[in-house]
């Protein structure tokens, strides 16, 4: 029973973590220039560098610490759009991320100066980047009623009654009504099995401005951050340096084949080391590591998918992409408008990354944090203290 139990919590903590958030990455990988192919590939690499490292950490320490790609990272690539030097460039700018964590194992000072961005502003970022993307379901449900509304419907249902399988149970039923979808207009036509697409990478300033930059702070702080505050909040200590190492080298290693970054997980990581997954804290750790297995048998999966994906009508899955980012968005738009004294520059910052802009070749994001941190530093020396609440 014991087994049976840890094996159940395993599957299911890696089943979540890959329903809820392939399809932002597939959309994401899409949004920089990556073909079908590329983007297959890129979600295979990321599958199996998270798997790898999940069973590697988890067995070295016998702690539950489980590995994740970063979803809001894939996020602030679909809403940065391809950039100059096309895929190749993206490429680059993912091994830039993955030197930047390794880095940040080796020289402790780089995670401190990202923790010094006030949170307000890196939150801020993060809801702008994810505020077109969480529009997609409004109008997936416009253009494509019979297929989006499905998938729309449950997750409501399930957001009240079990919210944790609200999102994959979503993926699910869209993936049924893409299946009737396609039935009828002759089934999908393209390659089954993984297989890796290597890419030369290429490195512009663009690249690194736009996209290396912004994915490494969104991913440190969105991600490897809270991934330790999770465990901690159950008992755990993180290997920061070691783990810091491993997600580094598994995200330099995917880059070729297209996978943009993985980081420690947070939501993963608390089905695993949480006392449902298991009474005994000591044994929690094979929880993670059988959630490290799952994800190397679902990386099977990934060119099907996206073979699937792609055959359907554009918009679709972008749709459950968006419902799959509707919490994080509230948590960071919660997150950024926090502090009364940051609001000002809280909103600059998320007006700006929402907006879409490129200037001088540069994307959004970067230039969101460059508003949001000038509008914080002319205007925090004088902002006062909210007023105190009246008594009573």
């Amino acid at each position: 029973m014991e087994r049976m139990h840890l094996a159940s919590a395993g599957v299911v903590a890696a089943l979540v973590g890959f329903a809820s958030a392939s399809v932002v990455v597939l959309t994401g990988l899409r949004a920089v220039g990556a073909s079908p192919a590329q983007a297959a590939s890129g979600l295979l690499a990321v599958t199996v560098a998270q798997g790898l490292g999940t069973v590697l950490l988890s067995r070295r320490h016998r702690i539950p610490v489980v590995l994740a790609w970063s979803t809001p990272g894939a996020a602030l690539l679909a809403s940065t759009g391809a950039v100059d030097g096309g895929w190749p460039a993206a490429v680059g700018a993912f091994l830039v991320v993955g030197g930047l964590i390794l880095l940040t194992a080796l020289w402790p000072r780089l995670g401190a100066l990202i923790a010094a961005i006030p949170a307000a502003i890196a939150q801020a970022m993060l809801a702008g980047v994810l505020f077109a993307l969480c529009l997609a379901p409004v109008h997936g449900l416009l253009d494509h009623p019979a297929l989006v509304a499905p998938a729309v419907v449950t997750w409501l249902a399930l957001s009240r009654l079990a919210p944790r399988w609200a999102v994959p149970a979503a993926f699910a039923v869209a993936m049924v009504a893409i299946g009737i979808w396609l039935a009828r207009h002759g089934g999908p036509d393209g390659p089954l099995l993984p297989r890796v697409d290597l890419t030369a990478p290429t490195l512009t300033w663009a690249s690194v401005l736009s996209l290396a930059v912004p994915l490494y702070i969104v991913t440190m702080a969105s991600q490897n951050v809270p991934g330790v505050a999770v465990l901690a909040s159950y008992g755990y200590t993180v290997p920061w340096r070691e783990s810091m190492t491993v997600t580094g080298v598994g995200t330099v290693a995917g880059a070729f084949a297209g996978g943009h970054a993985i980081n420690l997980a947070a939501i993963t990581a608390a089905l695993a080391a949480s006392p449902e997954a298991h009474p005994d804290p000591r044994r929690r750790w094979l929880v993670a590591n059988l959630a490290g297995w799952t994800h190397l048998v679902l990386a099977l999966l990934t060119t099907a998918l996206v073979t699937v994906i792609t055959a359907a009508p554009a918009g679709v899955m972008t749709a459950v992409a968006g419902l799959a980012l509707l919490g994080t968005l509230a948590s960071s738009l919660n997150a950024a408008l926090a502090e009364p004294a940051d609001r000002q520059a809280a909103v600059v910052t998320f007006a700006v990354a929402a907006s879409g802009m490129t200037l001088l070749g540069i994307g959004a994001a970067f230039w969101s944090l460059a508003a949001g941190l000038v509008v914080r530093a002319t205007l925090r020396p004088f902002a006062r203290p909210a007023p105190p609440e009246p008594a009573g």
